[in-house]
């Protein structure tokens, strides 16, 4: 579905945005331009935070056409937060690791979260089994015909990795990569307000400074993935073919699903 169908049956990006999942977006943003001069067709792909969705936008996920959602969370925030059934969709797990369970409380300061998501970020190049769930999730997009969403917990770390991932084999230009990711800052701002919020109540003002560095996309954590490419596998484009195993047609049908 592009975004002139979309606007047609009344779902234009400002209506597209779900209530009950604030960092919902799609991939392509309002059609972002390509170094060939093109622009991205939107409603293709989606991204977002957990669907702990309302009965009312699991029905805007229904009418935008999705018939498969990615869902790269760890098994213990699947087992916590289910995803509501889309009826349908098919639910297919891409694990990653993302930070630990209870990893916040035990953090000593902000430097040290900061240490850890740059760590999470190296993972994601380093570790085996997170290029093996990210070269799942690229491959499965490249080969699909219909609309696909992924996401993680907060839609901003595995899912803004993926998001930059696909947006570099579009052609999408660097600067416009980096706003991309931290557009999640803007759509999430509430929800961290009122976590920090309870962080506050509950384990002290001085806990605060540590747990935002976990709820914010910073470029740091970002670069620090694209540099861990850069050194293991010669860049990013190694890393597509290299680490996650992508094949050139693959690639070149993930690029031509955003830009045909």
């Amino acid at each position: 579905m592009s975004m002139d169908d979309a606007q047609r049956i009344g779902l234009s990006d400002e209506f597209t945005r779900l209530a009950s999942a604030d960092n919902f977006r799609d991939v392509a943003g309002d059609g972002y331009p390509t170094d060939e001069g093109a622009r991205l067709r939107t409603g293709v792909f989606f991204r977002s935070n957990e669907l702990q969705l309302s009965d009312e936008d699991g029905a805007a996920l229904q009418r935008l056409g999705i018939t498969h959602i990615y869902d790269l969370r760890d098994d213990y925030e699947v087992e916590a937060h289910p995803d509501i059934v889309v009826p349908g969709t098919t639910w297919k797990h891409v694990e990653v690791k993302g930070l630990p369970h209870g990893a916040g409380a035990e953090l000593p300061d902000a430097d040290a979260t900061r240490a850890t998501m740059i760590e999470i970020y190296r993972g994601f190049v380093t570790d085996a089994a997170a290029r093996a769930s990210f070269g799942t999730l690229l491959a499965d997009l490249a080969a699909s015909t219909t609309p696909q969403l992924f996401h993680c917990t907060a839609g901003k770390d595995r899912t803004g990795w993926t998001a930059a991932l696909v947006l570099h084999v579009c052609g999408v230009d660097a600067d416009t990569i980096d706003a991309d990711y931290l557009l999640t800052n803007e759509r999430n701002a509430d929800v961290r307000t009122k976590y920090l919020g309870l962080v506050a109540e509950h384990l002290g003002e001085d806990r605060v400074a540590v747990f935002e560095p976990m709820m914010i996309a910073d470029l740091a954590y970002l670069k620090a993935a694209i540099s861990q490419a850069g050194t293991t596998y010669g860049g990013l484009d190694g890393y597509l073919r290299e680490g996650l195993g992508l094949s050139e047609a693959q690639l070149a049908a993930l690029r031509d699903r955003l830009t045909a």
